[in-house]
């Protein structure tokens, strides 16, 4: 699964589809490495939380120092101990522009991506919290008179599942089609051929309205805060990411800061220990090599308020085992490229918002051009399944017995009203006066003496009764 998010491992080989659903070749046929990406965003030895392995022969990290938004950006389900958890995935580079809008207190605003692309209806996505709703939408074109295609399918779903969904609603009645064909290789292309009296548009409305071709995802971030179960929006957790960002951020600053001011130090100890001549005690005689260690130590000491911390007794052996390589110049060049680095770092620690937004506005340049957005976001009409039902059936009614449906017997003395579909509602109005308006069954008993039996459409404000 991480491998098919396409952002953290470089596959190798059949890793499996999640267009059309095939699954991935056996383990011995496949090959994986860590991505450019998530070497230099998720791994670094030198900031990580180390703690002993099972056996206590081998430490491993109790979590890894990410520093982006990895969990928006890969999306997440799963459930566990009566919690479910449901996090959409997020587009690369929005995640980038909404975590430098945070760091710079702008507005902004992240919406859902999907690998599958399709369309997307985020009017009711409420920041990703518990109870909001996308609706998403295959991408369904018309080609010609006869032919549909289908190029992007929704989010969850297969082509497969698209496929198999199309056909029952077939052979429902609901969707009247010639042929269909699946030709998905590492993009979706599912061409549909209907006959030549069927109008491709209305078609398309129907596939909305009976297929898999829309379909609604509810989110459902609940993480982990304080070792507790929380229920989030995706702001809360991109606003927290952030700032981790910004604090690993700084934690690797420090610790390069630590790295240069030893290198800084133990470069002017070779100095002063060259330039002052205090190898000469090297030449002297004594008792032991700790008490020539000792003298050395001593007269270093007499320059130590040149240095940023006392010398002590590990200091004396990095001059005395260089005494071969001894460059005053070479020296001086090297105290200067520190002292520069050291400033550097000391501006960056300072500047750590923009530091950040530098760090963020690299990894968009150097990444971002493989994440285009693939789902467009747009706004749907709500398709009902009575505009495009197909008339699939025969309305029958029995007005003196009182029987209305679609499979009345011969011997209910049935007289055809006209034609419906399954979805249809009936409005019957008795000689007392009263009305009944319910969805259409294949046979039911509404009183005997009917005066009228006829189809109801809701919404539709043109057509009066009058009963007298």
């Amino acid at each position: 699964q991480m491998g098919q998010k396409d952002l953290l491992i470089d596959c190798q080989g059949n890793w499996g589809n999640i267009l059309t659903g095939d699954a991935n070749a056996a383990p011995r046929y496949i090959e994986a490495r860590l991505s450019k990406f998530a070497k230099e965003v998720v791994f670094d030895p030198r900031i990580t939380n180390w703690m002993n392995s099972y056996d206590g022969r081998n430490q491993e990290p109790t979590e890894l120092p990410v520093r982006f938004p990895l969990l928006l950006a890969q999306g997440t389900e799963g459930i566990g101990v009566g919690m479910s958890s449901r996090i959409l995935p997020h587009n690369f580079n929005e995640l980038i522009d909404a975590s430098i809008c945070i760091l710079k207190n702008e507005p902004y605003e992240i919406y859902p991506d999907f690998p599958t692309g399709g369309y997307a209806d985020c009017s009711k996505y409420m920041q990703g919290r518990r109870g909001g709703s996308v609706r998403i939408r295959a991408k369904v074109e018309k080609v010609d008179k006869n032919t549909i295609s289908i190029t992007d399918i929704p989010y969850g779903k297969t082509t497969k599942i698209l496929t198999e969904s199309i056909l029952k609603a077939k052979d429902k009645g609901k969707i009247k089609l010639k042929n269909i064909e699946d030709l998905t290789t590492d993009k979706v292309k599912i061409i549909i051929h209907l006959p030549s009296d069927v109008s491709p548009d209305k078609t398309i409305d129907a596939l909305y309205a009976f297929t898999d071709c829309e379909t609604t995802i509810t989110p459902n971030a609940c993480v982990i805060v304080d070792n507790k179960p929380a229920f989030l929006s995706v702001h809360d957790i991109l606003e927290y990411s952030t700032q981790h960002t910004k604090d690993l951020l700084l934690a690797q600053l420090q610790f390069r800061l630590n790295e240069l001011e030893n290198n800084w130090h133990y470069t002017s100890l070779e100095r002063i220990f060259f330039e002052n001549k205090v190898y000469k005690i090297l030449e002297e005689d004594f008792e032991s090599w700790d008490a020539q260690k000792e003298a050395i130590l001593n007269r270093m000491k007499e320059y130590e308020r040149s240095l940023r911390r006392e010398i002590s007794m590990e200091d004396i052996d990095k001059p005395v085992r260089k005494l071969s390589k001894f460059d005053t110049k070479v020296l001086d060049e090297k105290l200067l490229a520190i002292e520069s680095e050291i400033s550097e770092v000391h501006h960056d620690i300072d500047h750590i918002v923009e530091f950040t937004i530098d760090w963020f506005t690299h990894l968009k340049q150097t990444y971002g051009d493989k994440f285009p957005r693939l789902t467009e976001i747009t706004g749907f009409e709500t398709i009902t399944a009575q505009k495009v039902i197909n008339n699939n059936a025969k309305l029958y009614a029995n007005l003196e017995k009182g029987f209305v449906g679609m499979s009345l017997k011969k011997d209910d003395n049935g007289t055809y009203i006209c034609d419906c579909s399954d979805l249809s509602e009936v409005i019957v109005i008795r000689k007392d006066g009263k009305f009944k308006v319910s969805k259409i069954t294949d046979k039911a008993y509404f009183g005997e003496n009917l005066l009228y039996v006829g189809l109801f459409n809701r919404g539709d404000n043109r057509t009066i009764y009058n009963v007298i």
